[in-house]
């Protein structure tokens, strides 16, 4: 239960990405500008944090082990995963893109079979894949219904262009996250905490990031004081805090593919946070009937995987 109470507290953070992200581009800002300057506000955060708890060496020290898997699964956690959600934001609203990045709850069950246990048999230890946890998928698949009442709604006002290059990159992106955190925790098993994990995986993205922005500066200028602004409470409050947070969470059941499937489905919560704060800061009219069903079914999906979470423990 533990997992899923920060989980939750993430995904009000996270929030902030889609509503933040939508108000940058509806005010000009590049989306290059937006994804960059989140990481780079995000380090000296992370160095102070690491610093303070005198764990800067092992983060060199694991970074420098395995240089290349370290930099090819951080790329996709956050280059493949931010990237395509700022560039989407350009084109779709903020409750659209928390709606389509709700995939990534379903996509988090699907990635199971990717990964292995190891377990003792009569011939002593053997690595077996994972299964897909039916009852999980199950769940998720009820919240997703939620987030597709949510969307019924609004679906006439969106042209094709928005759901072309607003859905289909998030949906990338959906699946980078979950695929390249898993991927990270397996990599390491263990040797870093949270903090550190983040700060390690964030520094060996900056090239990544540093590139995007020096593209960003000769196609679309310096961002405005407003973007700094902006995306620096975007790199505090989901670079630094969500993340942090969301990565606890998952470190805490990462054994455990159906308690990780009901961590990822915090993420649904995202969705109901980006549209209260797109109704106070950006004008959003409140939800109708239909949509308030949706918000209604995703709260009762998330009981269940609480139940089924708190069933598991016993």
């Amino acid at each position: 239960m533990k997992g899923i109470w920060l989980g939750v507290l993430a995904a009000v953070f996270f929030a902030v990405t889609f509503v933040l992200n939508r108000s940058m581009e509806l005010s000009g800002g590049s989306w290059m500008w937006s994804a960059s300057l989140r990481y780079f506000f995000m380090v000296p955060f992370l160095f102070a944090i690491v610093g303070a708890r005198k764990g800067l060496g092992a983060v060199k020290r694991e970074m420098t082990a395995k240089p290349w898997p370290f930099f090819a699964w951080s790329f996709v956690a956050f280059v493949l995963f931010y990237g395509p959600l700022t560039f989407s934001a350009a084109y779709a609203p903020g409750w659209l893109l928390a709606g389509t990045w709700q995939l990534t709850i379903v996509a988090g069950v699907l990635l199971a079979p990717l990964f292995f246990i190891t377990i003792e048999t009569a011939n002593g230890q053997q690595r077996v894949r994972q299964r897909i946890p039916l009852p999980s998928l199950i769940i998720s698949l009820v919240i997703l219904a939620g987030v597709v009442f949510i969307q019924i709604p609004h679906a006439q006002s969106v042209t094709g262009k928005a759901l072309a290059f607003g859905t289909l990159p998030v949906l990338v992106a959906a699946f980078a996250y979950p695929l390249g955190n898993r991927k990270m925790m397996e990599l390491l098993g263990g040797s870093l905490d949270t903090f550190q994990r983040v700060l390690a995986m964030t520094l060996m993205t900056v090239p990544v990031w540093f590139a995007l922005a020096i593209y960003a500066w000769i196609t679309a200028g310096l961002p405005s004081l407003s973007q700094l602004g902006q995306s620096f409470v975007v790199g505090v409050s989901s670079g630094v805090i969500a993340t942090t947070l969301f990565f606890m969470a998952t470190d805490l059941v990462q054994h455990d593919q159906g308690r990780l499937a009901a961590v990822e489905a915090t993420q649904s919560l995202e969705l109901i946070f980006a549209m209260a704060g797109e109704m106070l800061l950006l004008n959003l009219m409140l939800p109708g009937p239909l949509s308030l069903a949706g918000i209604a079914v995703i709260i009762i999906g998330m009981l269940l995987h609480s139940w089924q979470t708190a069933v598991a423990a016993k």
